[in-house]
């Protein structure tokens, strides 16, 4: 079953956010430590970098899903 194009771009949109979310905490974190501040800017390079995943997602995305059939049936064939 292959999913809908609204259901792709949904999880793209959560892929995305919870990735750009995760990644700015940790980042934030390492040279700041947890000092006062520190979730003001978590949250500042968070709502700037979320929209630039997103729509990174929408070029690597289809991108990577072709590299991934390409190396299966590349597999498929070896067996």
């Amino acid at each position: 079953m292959t999913p809908s194009r609204p259901a792709l771009l949904l999880a793209q949109l959560f892929i995305s956010g919870s990735m750009s979310f995760l990644m700015t905490g940790i980042f934030a974190a390492v040279p700041l430590g947890f000092a006062p501040g520190w979730g003001a800017i978590w949250m500042q390079h968070w709502l700037t970098a979320w929209p630039i995943a997103f729509v990174l997602s929408l070029v690597v995305g289809p991108l990577c899903f072709k590299a991934t059939f390409l190396v299966l049936r590349g597999a498929a064939r070896l067996r």
